[in-house]
């Protein structure tokens, strides 16, 4: 049996792991801190549309105290800002022909991992899920806990992934070969440009006179543009309404809804540093090389660094003074 390794056990990674264990598969976690030592006292708290329930895994604090035997798969799930130090340790530890999925958000995972790695996957991940304590993770979605299609980098599927994928498709998500994988996680990482936004505004801010969804137009737009230059394709957004988002839909568990973002919820840890250098900032870059203004996408990513850098929490702009900024940048 695939022994499947998942590397970086929060929201995301917890959750992939806790719905294979559910299914019967063997499951490793690699996890940190407080969240490492909480699993190991106490298991995984496991919450979601169906209740409550504690799952006790295998949890290691590194790829080094893992006794590799060969039949693993790894899924890497930690935020792209903890990309290249984990590769570094999985490639000390595992070697290099390892197979790695890369179930994160953004583009970048899969290039650093391609550098070290021969069998590089990616997976498109569309999860709603929660951690904010440790030991704990929700996974909102309903009927599925999401859509987690995965190919080949940069194109093409396998034997292996379309194993990987069966194992996930019958433990809660929907997930299939998908040998376009890139293109539906370009269109994925439009989405994640208002993760940054998340943490400038809060959550409260939303509702806010249209002026949230302003903001949302002008940084999306700016991908758009930058796609085109690039020579870049995504998949339209029906076509990811019908592939991703029409399997689940993210639901209160116990009377709460998601808190935000998974950048948003970095900063309500505590983190200091965020993934937004890889969603906003890739948009910037791809602006820079390709002759596109990106401002929104700029004085957004900066006020995210800025608040999540100094730790004085999220919300501290309207988005009244944000769309003021961008003005003055144009």
């Amino acid at each position: 049996m695939t022994r499947f390794v998942v590397y970086g056990a929060g929201a995301i990674g917890a959750t992939i792991g806790a719905r294979l264990h559910e299914a019967g598969g063997d499951v490793l976690l690699i996890a940190r801190g407080a969240h490492l030592e909480a699993l190991r006292s106490h298991g995984l708290r496991f919450n979601t549309p169906g209740g409550s329930k504690t799952l006790r895994l295998p949890v290691a604090s590194s790829p080094a105290e893992v006794d590799w035997r060969g039949d693993e798969v790894v899924f890497l799930a930690m935020k792209t800002q903890d990309t290249a130090p984990a590769l570094v340790a999985l490639e000390a530890a595992a070697g290099n022909t390892i197979p790695v999925i890369c179930a994160q958000n953004g583009v970048e995972n899969e290039r650093l991992a391609a550098r070290r790695f021969r069998s590089t996957y990616a997976m498109l991940v569309a999860l709603p899920a929660t951690h904010l304590e440790p030991g704990v993770v929700t996974a909102s979605g309903a009927p599925l806990s999401g859509c987690l299609h995965a190919g080949r980098f940069p194109a093409g599927v396998d034997p292996l992934i379309e194993s990987v994928c069966g194992a996930l498709d019958t433990a809660g998500f929907r997930s299939l070969p998908a040998p376009d994988v890139m293109e539906l996680k370009y269109r994925k990482l439009l989405l994640n440009l208002g993760n940054a936004l998340d943490v400038v505004v809060g959550r409260s801010s939303w509702g806010a006179g249209g002026e949230v969804g302003e903001i949302l137009t002008l940084l999306r737009d700016e991908g758009e543009a930058c796609y085109s230059a690039a020579g870049i394709r995504a998949v339209s957004p029906e076509e990811y309404r019908q592939r991703v988002t029409a399997h689940y839909r993210s639901v209160p568990v116990s009377g709460e809804d998601r808190s935000g973002s998974s950048t948003l919820q970095s900063v309500l840890r505590g983190r200091t540093e965020t993934e937004v250098d890889y969603l906003n900032g890739e948009i910037i870059l791809l602006g820079l090389q390709h002759g596109v203004p990106t401002p929104a996408n700029r004085v957004v990513r900066d006020l995210a660094v800025r608040l999540a850098a100094n730790g004085s929490g999220p919300g501290r702009f309207s988005p009244r003074e944000v769309l003021d900024l961008v003005a003055a940048a144009v």
